[in-house]
């Protein structure tokens, strides 16, 4: 799956989730840095540090 570029309301670009193959997403900022990650067997976001941000799919939110 090709990675999905997120963008603001003036077009910058401001993330990257990227799906990796043992199905988990992670989010990164526009510099590369990994922000964190979804892994949709838990159903649990984790911020970079791998601590606990929620249940579900909550990658935008750290941004």
């Amino acid at each position: 799956m090709p990675d999905r570029v997120l963008r603001d309301n003036h077009n910058k670009h401001i993330g990257t989730i990227k799906t990796l193959s043992d199905g988990k997403q992670e989010i990164r900022d526009p510099h590369n840095k990994k922000l964190g990650t979804y892994d949709p067997k838990r159903n649990e976001t984790r911020d970079a540090s791998n601590r606990l941000v929620g249940k579900g799919n909550l990658l935008t939110t750290l941004l």
